[in-house]
């Protein structure tokens, strides 16, 4: 939440500034306001959001609390499904600012909302006449009062009208509120501000433009959804501060959702959370995933069992083949020296994950100043790489290095300066080297001004020999003369020293970028299980609704109903048995065989010597069961009624599941 404020917090500033602006306008009677009178201007703000709709409550609360904190207390939010005519609109519009509940579709055929013992006419008049009063109340109120109420709103106060969802709106009622309210401006302050997820051009494919015209119209564009989604991984993945990490393949499965599904940055973080509570649940050791400071007191309150879990795990397991063979017997037996090295274990990750964060961000400020993005130019594509497999042994590493090593100098001094900001803001001393070291090429870099400048004046006479060369064959020749000695020429010290800087920042990639998975006790901290993750999140309805149908003991956890061998129990449900009996017909089913197939399996556990009259009304509460069965089947999709025989249905689904 701080994260989001934090980006909201530009917009929100140009929109309080905006509102300002225009309520001034209004309270000071301005020639500006005189002026906008004379044309009836509503001033407007047309709030571009993007298609991540999902997200736009996020930042419509946001919005409006911070306009009842500071600007007015006159803020309505109209959606389009609760506006579908102009009086519908006035309905919700007054009814939220008077604070009164409005239930729209019992007041379908009246035009007057119910403000205390009063019946209120839903129109512009009544509401400038309210808003009269109102603002009359607060300039009448004591001085000290006036004095609280005017540290926090303005007097005579702005009526903002926001549109959530503008596209959704129908014309007519937009076109009709802006016409009736343009005639009233100059009686009522109003502001309206439109969402927008599409594009600003929306507006004019909605409105005329002689509608259009009676709105003064000023643009504001909210950040960008992948940029979002790049800060909140930024901050909540990429540090130390939280102990609990995402695998790569479930990063990848949340990532993917995002950008080929909503852009929602809400879904995204539900699904993080999503991620926290399936580790926590399913995993044993989860309890050692924690901040540094408690690892000791958890370790040395594990169970017996609880050792067997971290001695089972496969890193660990790997860990230990590769000591003595003493200590593996220690490993294995003794639970002391197990915790004593679990907590070696769990320090050096955590080490090593900030050192991790660190590096990333260094290799990040040289890929993403390339001309190419070989690696990609988000961090969050980077980290992805870096986590799945050494990134130093990938074709598009190497590419970057290559393009790395023909950076001018301007570029790498301006990197290594970031790069050493970067390591020195890491609170250990591990860079303190790596810190040194930088410094000292970008003194070189300092130094060799003077040489550089040498070296590009002797570069620059053969160009102007080529360009006094007018002839042919002389021209080829000087051109062959001097590929050659492109060719010959040694390296010059830029360039020795720019490979120097490149092949240090490969070294410190090899050295902290290696993948977690190879981390030894990866599991406690990290969540890798991407396939229950997907299965959380991609939906699957005919899957779930086959195996509900199929196996219906898979739900109500009932052993009772579960049948083995492809057998039909007939405790299930009804519509689980027609279900199973539907799936051994073709494409056309006969209504009558189908109900003497039901009418069996459910008459199976009966007993035989029943009397005629009973068994009629048994026949009747059956074929009762069947027709419900069969129209609940219907609504599910699976059947369908069949022009071709009237007691005949035709089957919609094919393939297992």
């Amino acid at each position: 939440q701080q994260i989001q404020e934090n980006l909201n917090k530009q917009l929100l500033d140009n929109l309080l500034s905006f509102l300002s602006r225009s309520h001034s306008d209004f309270q000071e009677k301005t020639t500006e306001w005189t002026c906008k009178m004379k044309f009836r201007e509503i001033p407007t703000a047309a709030l571009v959001l993007g298609v991540n709709v999902t997200d736009h409550d996020l930042t419509f609360r946001g919005l409006s609390d911070v306009l009842h904190n500071n600007i007015t207390p006159y803020v309505a939010l109209l959606e389009a499904k609760d506006c579908p005519g102009i009086k519908n609109l006035m309905q919700k519009l007054m009814g939220q600012l008077m604070n009164c509940d409005i239930d729209v579709d019992s007041l379908e055929d009246e035009d007057c909302v119910q403000v205390s013992q009063n019946r209120v006419r839903c129109s512009m008049p009544s509401l400038i006449s309210w808003y009269d009063s109102v603002t009359k109340k607060t300039d009448s109120e004591t001085p000290r009062k006036k004095r609280n109420s005017s540290s926090r709103h303005w007097q005579s106060p702005p009526v903002v009208v926001i549109f959530k969802d503008m596209e959704s709106f129908t014309t007519k009622v937009l076109q009709d509120f802006i016409v009736i309210s343009s005639q009233h401006i100059h009686e009522l302050p109003l502001v309206l501000i439109f969402g927008i997820a599409t594009s600003p051009m929306i507006i004019h494919r909605l409105l005329p433009h002689s509608v259009s015209s009676l709105l003064c119209i000023e643009l504001f564009q909210s950040l960008s959804c992948k940029e979002h989604l790049s800060t909140i991984i930024d901050k909540l993945l990429l540090t130390s501060r939280f102990p609990f990490k995402l695998g790569v393949k479930v990063l990848q499965v949340l990532i993917n959702i995002f950008l080929y599904h909503d852009f929602s940055v809400q879904n995204f973080i539900k699904g993080f959370q999503l991620c926290i509570v399936e580790h926590f649940y399913s995993q044993p050791l989860s309890v050692l995933c924690c901040h540094l400071a408690d690892v000791k007191e958890r370790i040395y309150s594990l169970s017996h069992d609880q050792c067997e879990n971290i001695r089972r795990l496969p890193s660990f397991r790997r860990y230990v083949e590769k000591q003595e063979s003493g200590k593996q017997i220690e490993l294995l037996i003794n639970d002391s020296f197990l915790k004593e090295e679990t907590e070696k274990l769990l320090e050096d990750l955590h080490v090593y994950h900030e050192n991790y964060v660190q590096i990333l961000r260094c290799l990040h400020v040289f890929t993403s100043s390339l001309p190419k993005y070989p690696l990609g130019k988000q961090i969050r594509e980077l980290h992805c790489a870096c986590l799945e497999n050494r990134v130093w042994e990938t074709e598009e590493y190497e590419s970057s290095l290559q393009l790395a090593r023909m950076l001018n100098k301007t570029d790498l001094v301006t990197m290594l300066q970031q790069c050493v900001e970067i390591l020195m803001s890491s609170s250990g001393k591990e860079f303190d080297r790596a810190v040194q070291k930088l410094k000292e090429f970008l003194t070189q870099f300092q130094n060799l001004e003077a040489e550089a400048s040498q070296e590009r004046d002797v570069s620059v006479s053969p160009q102007k020999e080529l360009q006094k060369k007018t002839d042919l064959y002389h021209l080829q020749k000087t051109l062959l003369e001097l590929k050659e000695s492109r060719r010959s020429k040694k390296l010059t010290k830029f360039e020795m020293l720019r490979f120097e800087v490149v092949d240090y920042i490969d070294s410190l990639v090899r050295r902290y970028l290696v993948p977690a998975d190879q981390r030894t006790l990866h599991e406690v901290v990290y969540f890798n299980a991407a396939a229950v993750l997907r299965g959380h999140l991609n939906a699957a309805p005919r899957t779930a609704l086959h195996t509900a149908l199929n196996n219906p003991h898979w739900y109500l956890k009932n052993q009772a109903l579960r049948c083995d061998g492809g057998g039909i129990s007939n405790k299930a449900p009804d519509i689980c048995i027609v279900y199973k009996l539907h799936l051994e017909c073709g494409r056309l089913i006969n209504l009558v065989d189908w109900l003497e197939a039901f009418s069996t399996v459910v008459m199976a556990a009966e007993e035989p010597n029943a009397d005629a009259a009973s068994s009629d009304q048994v026949d009747d509460v059956i074929h009762a069961r069947f027709i419900r069965a069969v129209s609940e089947l219907e609504l599910l999709g699976f059947i369908k009624p069949s022009k071709q025989k009237t007691d005949h249905v035709a089957r919609l689904t094919w393939g297992g599941c």
